[in-house]
Formats: structure tokens, sequence, C-alpha cells
């Protein structure tokens, strides 16, 4: 298996141009977006709908009213156009009285777009440390020949949480015979590099910097920390929606 890391928002632009059809990817935005569609899906969310643009996500809404709108721009629940997103992006919001059985229509600010960046791809999966092994062992099971990990990042910016996670998960999947890219080498390195102390180097990053200074939102960070905690993977379809399997 090859196996390439990205490492920054910045190469996503090439990214959508590439031949994927060929390729698995897996997309991290562990804080906090994928570990937020992880956990609406194990508690009962029927899809979640990744779109790039909060007009992408209101136009479905017009279309589909009984769906829910979630997601952030700048850490913030959205309020566009007169109306008032459903959810944010903590996952702690979503809970299973308010997801369950529901669509859900997600805009990030990096997360989605890193999703949107890999449709062209012959697998694609949202993942987080509350599934890593989960979505190791898939990967491992499909044989894939060409593995792309994606790591969100911050605006264009790499994010320290995302490649200690894609260097986990290639940890997980890669053995000796496998061609790492010099951005697989890195991740991968740094991971085991922090390792032994991982949450405490994750805490020291800038995203969970922000989101501790902020009262309401500093409990997101210990939530996505976690490891291991939902027996689910989190592929997306053609059709462009999440779901568990």
């Amino acid at each position: 298996m090859n196996i390439e890391i990205i490492l920054t928002p910045a190469e996503l632009l090439d990214l959508a141009k590439r031949d994927l059809s060929a390729t698995s990817c897996v997309v991290f935005d562990v804080l906090r977006a994928t570990s937020s569609f992880v956990t609406a899906l194990h508690h009962g969310a029927r899809e979640i709908i990744p779109v790039s643009e909060i007009s992408e996500a209101l136009a479905i809404r017009k279309k589909q009213p009984d769906v829910l709108l979630g997601g952030e721009r700048h850490g913030v629940k959205i309020s566009a156009e007169g109306v008032n997103f459903d959810l944010g992006n903590s996952p702690r919001e979503y809970t299973t009285e308010k997801v369950r059985g529901k669509a859900i229509v997600s805009t990030t600010t990096n997360g989605t777009r890193a999703l949107r960046a890999c449709a062209g791809a012959k697998t694609v999966l949202a993942a987080s440390l509350l599934n890593l092994t989960a979505t190791a062992k898939f990967i491992r099971q499909s044989n894939c020949e060409k593995l792309v990990i994606v790591c969100a990042g911050t605006f264009e910016r790499a994010a320290l949480e995302d490649i200690l996670a894609a260097g986990a998960l290639c940890e997980s999947v890669s053995s000796n015979n496998d061609m790492l890219s010099d951005s697989a080498h890195t991740a991968l390195r740094a991971y085991l590099h922090a390792k032994s102390d991982l949450n405490s180097v994750i805490q020291t990053s800038e995203n969970a910097r922000r989101l501790l200074s902020i009262p309401d939102l500093r409990d997101d960070v210990a939530f996505c920390l976690r490891r291991d905690v939902f027996d689910l993977v989190a592929t997306m379809g053609r059709e462009g929606s999440l779901r568990a399997i």
C-alpha cells in the first residue's frame, strides 16, 4: 500500500483535481468536525451531508425542510440569511435526542471542505480518535493499494491534532512492505514522539488552546481526545452523504 498524508488544507485544491478513482481517502478534523460526525452517527443520525458553503446548506434546507442544519464559521454556530442553524460544531450537541433518525447538512470552516475535496475517491472515510481502531480495521480489510490521509487543518494551516491522528492511523495500517511518502513519515514520527503523552501534546495545539479558552466549548477538547469509544466507520457514498457502517 502506498500511503500519503495531506498535511495542510492548502493542498486540498490540488487533491480535488487528482484522479482518486483507485484511492481510499481518510479525513481527520479532530477538533472538531469529524469527531462531531462520528458522534452523530453513533447516536443514530441517518446521514450527514457535508457541504462546503453556507449557501449550499440553506439551499438543501429549502428543498428538504426536515433536515437539521449544523456547522460553524470561526468556531461559532452559524446564523445566516435569517436562519439560525440547529447545531454548531460541538460533538456534545449531537445527542440521541436531537439527531436520531435525522439527516444533518453540515458546513464547517475546514472539515467539510476536506471531505468534498475527496469526493472522487474510491472510498472516503471521516475519522477521529473516537473511532480510530474501527477505521484502521476497515482499511486493512479493504486491501486498498493507495491511501491518502487528509488533515483538515486550521484555515490554510496545518493542525497538530490532525497530523498526530494521521500518524496514529498510519502506525495502525502500515507494514514493512508499504511505501510511505515523506509526509507520511513526518506524521508517523510526530505521533511516535508524542504517543506516550498524546492528550497533553494535543492540548498545546492552536485549536485546543482556543477551545479551552471558551467556557462553553472547553469540554469539547476532552471529548474529542477519547480513543476508540465508538465502534463504527463513517463512509461517504457517491451521493455525498456520510453514513455509519
